[in-house]
Parts: structure tokens; C-alpha cells; sequence
């Protein structure tokens, strides 16, 4: 869990960096099938300023791991921001067994 926390921690560090200029993404050619449809439902609901989708079940996609950053969850409190991705992905995650949410703070 500790491991978890500091990478996201680091992230943000590298959003707030280049957030006012760029769009991250994670989308390349060896992306799953599940990892692109997730990046396009979330791209098209929150537009956000940066995004990173992995499939870390192994390629089965059983288990993804979300790192979302979006001026849409600007004010709102951690649980509602959860809440708004897991509404966003709701037919997708009654085919999955965990879904792992990481957002990150793009307009500090």
C-alpha cells in the first residue's frame, strides 16, 4: 500500500510539473483491448489533463490499475471523485475483479 501511495505521490509531482502544457498518456501500440476502451470512456466523460491505464492482472484483464488527473474533480472530495470514475465505468467493472483508483491533483 506504501508503495502505492508514493508512486502516485511521485506522479503528481511530474503532473504539476507539466500539467498546464501537456496530455499524458499511457496509449501505445502493446495496450490491451480493456485499457484502451477504459482510456476512451474516461477521456470522453472528464477530459483529463493526464491518464495512465494498465492492465495489471497480466494481460487477462481481470485487474486495472487508474491514474486519472482532471480539472472535473477539482473541489470535490476524494470519495465523490472515486465515485464519478467508478459511475463512468460501471458495465466495465461488473466484468472485472478489483479496479485500483489513483487521481491526482492536475490544477494545484
Amino acid at each position: 500500500m506504501f508503495s502505492l501511495s508514493r508512486r502516485c505521490l511521485q506522479t503528481t509531482v511530474q503532473i504539476r510539473r507539466f500539467a498546464a502544457t501537456s496530455y499524458e498518456s499511457n496509449a501505445h501500440a502493446t495496450s490491451t483491448q480493456g485499457e484502451q476502451h477504459i482510456r476512451e470512456k474516461l477521456t470522453e466523460k472528464f477530459n483529463p489533463t493526464s491518464l495512465q491505464v494498465q492492465d495489471i492482472s497480466g494481460g487477462c484483464g481481470d485487474f486495472y490499475a487508474i491514474t486519472i488527473a482532471s480539472d472535473a474533480f477539482k473541489g470535490l472530495p476524494m470519495v465523490k471523485q472515486h465515485r464519478l470514475v467508478t459511475e463512468t465505468l460501471k458495465k466495465e467493472i461488473e466484468g472485472i475483479h478489483g479496479l485500483q483508483v489513483c487521481r491526482i491533483f492536475s490544477w494545484c
